[in-house]
């Protein structure tokens, strides 16, 4: 299948073009690689999707880069790292690609990371939030472009804090992401509130949290508060479960990810309300630079964006911003460009900050609601990613030397 100028692969291996000879691809297209769990994450993925390729189609309609248009080449990795470093090897040998975007899962964008630095090739990770892929594992070649796990739990400690619950329960889907979150969510509020108790900790295999059992245990634990890092069908479960045996009854709900319209909009009518959560109100946002892309997003496909049609558009939008600033499609010349790089993006400009290639991308923070049979976000502010970082000394001594 191919879209604006995107090909989008279902099997894996399947060759899209024959290999052109060197001079016809110096004055073609500049093929971009981009590796995603297509078919294991569609809630996030087809918007992000779409994102991209609207992205991509107002570059070229700008004049592309260098003169040329660019031609990006997808490929589904099954969210399985060995799957995700075999079909980055083929983007690289086969299809030629200048360099490699994309990932969801953590793991999966870990496994990409360290095929970058193997072959010494530029990686944009656009949507792995394990705080490792920057930090602990960092290498020279990998950007990340979102808030990363230890930054959006951060946006969410001053409230928890404030709120003095001694005794928390903490759910998570037991991979890379969720123990990363528990880990930054139990450091950070420690930190805050010396005090705390962590009464009841629940491990749910991605995608088959057993929903009833987990929050009758939690229940049983008797929190005064609970902190939940789940997303997708894992969440909604949870809600569901909760709701049931009146979990959430009386007691503070803190989720990681829950006010992203991807997971919110699917609950409906049981949507939680009340839950302080990190998300994206695309239907409140005023700022100049989101309503363009509101208006672009919504004119091209009749639809409302969510929080991975930003995603995908900013990654494609960095992507461009690298090759003009470098001047080349050399490598190294790609990764100096991004060290400090600015892009414009739906929540305004954004930095990837030279010490550690992490994004200053935020996320908004603010509390569900239920509004005409639909989940919301209300009492809403936008957390710059900047200003949620561990001090630059901390980040020298996670990340290893370059």
């Amino acid at each position: 299948m191919r879209r604006n100028g995107v090909h989008f692969l279902v099997a894996a291996g399947l060759a899209l073009t024959a290999l052109l000879p060197a001079e016809a691809l110096a004055q073609g297209a500049i093929k971009l690689g981009e590796l995603n769990s297509y078919k294991v994450f569609p809630a996030f993925l087809d918007p992000y999707r779409k994102g991209m390729e609207l992205a991509l189609e107002q570059a070229n309609a700008s004049g592309g880069v260098f003169g040329r248009k660019i031609e990006i080449v997808s490929r589904d990795d099954n969210g399985n790292p060995g799957d995700a470093v075999r079909v980055a090897e083929e983007l690289l040998s086969r299809e030629n690609v200048q360099f490699l975007m994309g990932t969801f899962a953590s793991n999966v964008g870990l496994a990409v990371a360290d095929f970058a630095r193997q072959k010494k090739v530029l990686f944009i990770a656009a949507e792995p939030l394990t705080d490792k892929i920057t930090w602990q594992s960092g290498n020279r070649y990998t950007f990340r472009l979102r808030a990363s796990t230890y930054m959006q739990t951060a946006m969410l400690i001053p409230e928890a804090a404030r709120l003095k619950k001694k005794r928390w329960a903490i759910v998570y889907p037991n991979y890379e992401y969720g123990q990363s979150a528990t880990a930054a969510f139990k450091a950070l509020l420690k930190k805050a509130q010396p005090d705390v108790e962590f009464v009841a900790e629940q491990a749910a295999p991605l995608g088959k949290i057993d929903g009833g059992a987990v929050a009758q245990a939690l229940a049983d634990a008797k929190p005064d508060a609970i902190f939940s890092s789940l997303f997708g069908a894992d969440l909604a479960r949870f809600v569901r479960e909760g709701n049931t045996r009146g979990l959430f009854k009386g007691r503070e709900v803190f989720n990681l990810l829950g006010g992203e319209p991807e997971y919110l909009d699917p609950l409906k009518d049981e949507a939680p309300s009340g839950w302080y959560v990190t998300g994206y109100p695309w239907y409140a946002i005023g700022t100049p630079e989101h309503k363009r892309f509101l208006d672009a997003y919504q004119k091209k496909y009749g639809d409302h964006p969510r929080l991975g049609s930003v995603v995908g558009y900013t990654t494609v939008a960095s992507a461009v911003a690298a090759m003009k600033r470098a001047g080349s499609l050399d490598s190294e010349k790609l990764v100096a460009a991004m060290e400090g790089l600015q892009v414009d993006s739906p929540f305004g400009k954004i930095t990837y900050r030279a010490l550690d290639h992490q994004s200053t991308m935020g996320a908004y923070v603010g509390r569900t609601a239920l509004k005409d049979g639909r989940g919301v976000m209300t009492d809403f502010s936008y957390a710059d990613g900047a200003k949620f970082m561990p001090s630059d000394d901390e980040v020298r001594r996670m990340r290893p030397a370059q």
